[in-house]
């Protein structure tokens, strides 16, 4: 599962580090402007954020590096730090302890194993059907009844979520397209692009132009202006980057479109439980971005549909 450096995945990554640079340098000419107590917190949100993607983007572009295994035990310690998040957030009972212990150290290692040697048929099937009938077995077996519909729900929400979605972000790796073999690399950086410029054009579009709120109990700052102009936006992008896809500039802007609609979907969904936990963010561990689980809520979501759209349409 070797991942090809050729022509067009250096126009990727030089790409994204052309534009860090650029957004790195309106950050530091913006926070020797900002004059007000407000401009100035706005300004320093925004250059934790860029210092974190700079960590992320290094991080991502290492484990692109290491090939395939790399990028797959990429996905698994964040699959685990977001369960973590999750689990945390979230508080089971003593009961739930020895079903935790599996779910974290023998079934989230063993569906990334699966893809690793591409077992599709057990990928797909594992956390979905047999975990989730696991995880009640184990925990009724310890005796705790209370609270156990929801103590366990909640294990298998976040199984679902943060394991079985995430992991269909390496397993794009597993797809053999016809004309297509060995780039599965870029279709990989591809899709993790558009999810995340579409995530940061709904910011910018939102701060200068959001006016109406979708959902102001949810997440008050998303607005309708900031969707329409951030899913146009990355669509459009995603579009003209076609090339780097087994797709054409249509077939590219509709799975754009999809990748970025999901995007937003998940995003909400996530931000729905952190309400419901009265929270801000899932953790505090990337700078101007709050935990783990906060920067790939996109991801859970986008990463199944886009996944099975491309293995049914494309191979």
């Amino acid at each position: 599962m070797n991942l090809r450096l050729d022509k067009q995945t250096i126009w990727l990554v030089g790409g994204v580090l052309v534009l860090l640079v650029v957004s790195s340098l309106i950050g530091w000419i913006l926070s020797l402007r900002a004059t007000s107590e407000k401009g100035k917190a706005t300004v320093q949100n925004l250059n934790a954020r860029i210092r974190a993607w700079w960590m992320m983007v290094a991080i991502f572009g290492l484990a692109m590096a290491t090939g395939g295994i790399g990028s797959i035990v990429l996905f698994a310690l964040t699959s685990f730090l977001a369960l973590r998040e999750f689990i945390t957030l979230t508080p089971t009972r003593a009961g739930d302890h020895r079903t935790l212990f599996w779910i974290f150290f023998i079934i989230l290692p063993l569906q990334y194993y699966l893809i690793t040697i591409k077992w599709y048929a057990l990928f797909s099937i594992l956390i979905p059907v047999y975990a989730f009938l696991f995880i009640p077995i184990r925990s009724a077996i310890s005796g705790d009844c209370e609270n156990f519909l929801e103590r366990t729900a909640k294990i298998q929400w976040g199984l679902m979520v943060c394991v079985y979605c995430i992991s269909h972000v390496p397993a794009l790796l597993t797809l053999e397209i016809p004309g297509y073999i060995g780039q599965n690399g870029k279709l990989m950086f591809y899709f993790v692009l558009v999810a995340q410029i579409s995530d940061v054009m709904q910011y910018v579009w939102g701060k200068l132009f959001g006016r109406h709120k979708i959902a102001p109990n949810v997440s008050p700052n998303k607005t309708w202006e900031g969707f329409i102009g951030g899913i146009a936006s990355a669509t459009l992008i995603g579009a003209g980057l076609w090339w780097a896809t087994p797709f054409t500039p249509l077939q590219s802007a509709g799975m754009s479109l999809v990748i970025t609609l999901m995007g937003f979907c998940g995003g909400l969904v996530m931000s729905a439980i952190k309400r419901d936990r009265r929270v801000k963010d899932y953790g505090n561990m990337i700078e101007g971005h709050g935990g783990v689980m906060d920067r790939i809520d996109s991801l859970c979501f986008a990463a199944p549909v886009f996944f099975h759209f491309t293995r049914f349409f494309f191979t």
